[in-house]
């Protein structure tokens, strides 16, 4: 991928000097532009060789668009915090919001190659971790993020010259490392691990656009045409009517439902129940071994997400309660999920489940979770069936990466019948202090239990994996429920432990 550049690309100070002001203009003109519209945001990623104009890249772009819109973020070695998450964790987090522009300057594909290079992972690893970028990729494209993806080339000899060059001039000196030199050692393997990485993660999502290093004008217009470029065919694209829109992704094939109108939940014992006493028993029990577990030695290289869904009123608060009881409050926190912020909605929406991420030794809570992207938003129409349907995918993969960071995932779903959600919904109009569990939204969810509970079903089957399994509880009785959820986390908690 690279023998185009390495021919030598020029551009002569005349041409340089005549094309700068009207292409600063005009890249200012569509900054503003996306940054009014605010339908989607832009992601630059500065990669390719020491020497090649990376660092002053960055500081072009900052000085040829408004900065205070413009986040720049050198991912350099992760920090320990950064080390207690999965790999993609703090690249999530600096996401930037729909109509701003995030820059890195080192990203999710230097470690990959760095690693590889220096013998500090093995093929197997590598293809793993390029699985991981394309996937990340293709959700951020599809989410409506703009990636531009550039790969800043010098052949080996010109490298070496370049180095040597800034190296000499008291000037750029500071620019060249002795980790630089160590780099260049390795020139011929940096290159072709590099070229195997842009080679398989070159797609019509995110292609890459490798860049000649060596002069600084051919690299500058360079850059500056190609996002100028892409930001007006991407506006292009946004005001054609929407039947004329090229779609991002291939309309889905449509879930067949149950012919007999038999689904997974249909099966559970709703009549299962624990008397008073037994229960009493069982949950001191319970919440003793739940706290001897977390604090547990080996835990501080563990974290625990427990993630709550079911039917309204079906106990999912009561039972979160029945856990966090059992736990030191300075290393648990519970996250209520209800309808996505403003600043939620400009990103993509596994985004604001991302940043809550624990460290190791702790406990997060989730009541309501992901899920709402194949539930809720599936149900009310809130999204497209393309993007509800991709999001099974996704979800599977944002939970192997959390397991795969020592996290153990423990996923409930809470199951009542029908005739026992109304008996409670009733309950809640009619206790004074209860009435805040109870809404119009409530009321109106239950008349769609049919399509929610079909939704449900698809969910369960379709994202119960070996690293993060789905617990179906039987919650009619909610002594049964809290029992067999403790006991669940336990036992989850024992064999990772």
């Amino acid at each position: 991928m690279f023998e185009a550049a390495e021919l030598g690309h020029k551009i002569d100070k005349k041409r340089y000097e005549q094309e700068v002001p009207p292409l600063r203009a005009a890249l200012l003109d569509a900054q503003y532009e996306m940054l009014e519209r605010k339908k989607f945001p832009l992601i630059i990623l500065i990669s390719g060789v020491d020497g090649a104009g990376k660092g002053e890249t960055v500081n072009l772009l900052n000085e040829w668009m408004d900065p205070r819109h413009v986040q720049v973020h050198a991912m350099g070695k992760p920090t320990d915090e950064e080390d207690d998450r999965p790999r993609m964790w703090r690249f999530w987090r600096a996401l930037p919001p729909r109509g701003k522009t995030g820059i890195f300057f080192g990203s999710w594909y230097t470690d990959p190659i760095v690693h590889r290079v220096l013998n500090l992972s093995d093929d197997r690893t590598l293809d793993h971790q390029i699985g991981e970028i394309l996937r990340f990729e293709r959700m951020l494209h599809d989410e409506g993020v703009l990636v531009l993806k550039f790969w800043f080339h010098l052949g080996k000899k010109v490298q070496k010259k370049r180095l040597k060059t800034l190296e000499k001039d008291p000037r750029t000196r500071w620019r060249v490392t002795p980790q630089d030199w160590k780099n260049f050692e390795r020139y011929d393997d940096f290159r072709t691990i590099s070229e195997r990485v842009l080679r398989e993660t070159s797609t019509g999502a995110a292609p890459w656009q490798v860049v000649e290093g060596l002069d600084a004008n051919y690299r500058n217009l360079t850059v500056g045409n190609a996002i100028l470029s892409a930001l007006r065919r991407r506006f292009a694209e946004e005001d054609r009517p929407p039947a004329e829109r090229r779609r991002s992704t291939a309309a889905p094939a449509p879930l067949t439902p149950s012919i007999d109108q038999v689904h997974l939940l249909d099966k559970l014992d709703l009549s299962r129940k624990l008397d008073k006493d037994t229960y009493e028993t069982k949950l001191e029990e319970q919440q003793g071994r739940l706290n001897l577990l977390t604090r547990h030695k080996n835990f501080r290289k563990r974290a625990l997400i427990c993630v709550f869904e079911g039917a309204d009123a079906a106990g999912k608060g009561g039972s979160i309660r029945r856990i966090t009881a059992a736990l030191d409050a300075r290393f648990y926190k519970v996250i209520p999920i209800a309808a996505p912020t403003e600043e939620e909605k400009a990103q993509p929406y596994l985004w604001r489940f991302w940043r809550h991420i624990p460290g190791h030794g702790n406990v997060l809570i989730f009541d309501r979770s992901w899920y709402g992207r194949v539930l809720v938003e599936r149900v009310e129409g809130f999204c497209a069936e393309e993007d509800w349907m991709r999001a099974y995918g996704e979800i599977n993969d944002f939970e192997e990466q959390l397991t795969q960071a020592n996290m153990i995932v423990a996923k409930f779903w809470l199951q009542i019948s029908k005739e026992e959600q109304l008996a409670r919904f009733e309950e809640r109009q009619a206790i004074d202090f209860k009435r805040f569990k109870i809404t119009e939204e409530d009321w109106r969810n239950r008349e769609k239990w049919d399509l929610y509970q079909i939704a449900a079903s698809d969910m369960i089957e379709r994202t119960n994996t070996k690293h993060a399994p789905w617990t179906l509880v039987e919650a009619n009785d909610k002594r049964f429920t809290r029992i067999k959820i403790l006991d669940t986390l336990c036992d989850r908690l024992e064999k990772a432990l």
